[in-house]
């Protein structure tokens, strides 16, 4: 399933993520620590993430480590900047 990206910067909580993931790559317990919600939805939010393109994920022993794809903010960037001209 692809998540629009637009949708998926639209969640608060999802841009949080993506605020703390462009600081480096962290584990999805190092993320939840700083939001008022479960571990079990910020793993819901970063899958959105993941099926937008936005972040990836890569297994590290027992963790999952999520890392910004900055090819996957190209689409926003294009778009955006279509306003700048």
């Amino acid at each position: 399933m692809t998540v629009d990206a637009f949708q998926a910067i639209a969640d608060p909580n999802r841009r949080y993520l993506l605020e703390e993931l462009r600081r480096g790559p962290r584990t999805v317990n190092e993320l939840a620590e700083g939001l008022p919600i479960s571990r079990p939805a910020v793993s819901q939010h970063l899958k959105a993430l993941l099926d937008s393109g936005l972040v990836t994920a890569e297994n590290r022993g027992t963790s999952r480590v999520y890392t910004v794809r900055i090819e996957g903010f190209m689409h926003l960037n294009l778009w955006i900047d279509q306003f700048w001209s």
